[in-house]
């Protein structure tokens, strides 16, 4: 209920009206049964305009810390994901990822998109990073497409550090979804879930034009504040 207030009366309009988004490719987002759209991840507004151009919906698997924030902006952030029905994934450790898989398999079990950034976290620099494995694992158990998608000028309106965005017009492109029942019944084979997992972010860098790096954003970000 909460989901549909946000996205049809609350802030849906008010991010439509402001970023107007261009979109492209909407047609291949299946409009009924399960599957995962696969994004770059490059601004903190990602999270909201691309379900605002969806006519499903699409819930995400948020890491945790947008749940756990101290003090009353913390609160307030933990009640608003939770109420847009977002899933918090703790992302330390081996565990952590077995259990966000879990409730990403979880939803798409309920026929409906799953939303995830395979880098992880947000682009610190624009540029794309290696996917994680998770993305693959969640489509080969299922046995669902992924539909990539980019997210074209987020980053420019929102760069990590930037409370309030700037109001400039953004792009959201959604390919071809990808069909890897070919490899089904390989959700454990660690050769396969990497090139599957490969393959998806090559789709999502062709629609997004950026810089690929073969590398994890986390590790490439933790290393320059060293």
């Amino acid at each position: 209920m909460f989901y549909r207030l946000l996205k049809y009366v609350l802030l849906g309009p008010l991010l439509k009206l402001l970023f107007r988004p261009r979109v492209e490719g909407i047609e291949h987002v299946p409009e009924e049964g399960a599957a995962i759209v696969a994004g770059n991840h490059l601004s903190f507004s990602d999270h909201f305009l691309m379900p605002v151009v969806l006519d499903r919906r699409i819930t995400f698997l948020a890491k945790q810390e947008y749940f756990t924030g101290p003090g009353l902006k913390g609160r307030l952030t933990a009640a608003f994901f939770r109420a847009a029905g977002q899933i918090p994934v703790d992302r330390s450790g081996k565990e952590a990822g077995r259990a966000a898989i879990r409730e990403g398999l979880g939803v798409l079990a309920r026929d409906e998109l799953l939303g995830i950034y395979p880098e992880g976290t947000r682009s610190h620099d624009g540029r794309l990073y290696k996917g994680k494995v998770g993305v693959a694992v969640m489509a080969l158990t299922a046995g669902v497409k992924v539909v990539p998608c980019a997210m074209v000028g987020t980053f420019e309106i929102q760069p990590p550090g930037r409370v309030v965005p700037r109001i400039r017009r953004v792009t959201i492109r959604f390919g071809e979804p990808l069909d890897f029942s070919r490899f089904a019944g390989s959700a454990d084979e660690r050769a396969v879930v990497r090139a599957v997992t490969d393959e998806i972010m090559y789709a999502i860098m062709r629609l997004s034009g950026q810089e690929y790096v073969d590398e994890y954003a986390a590790v490439v970000k933790a290393a320059g504040d060293s």
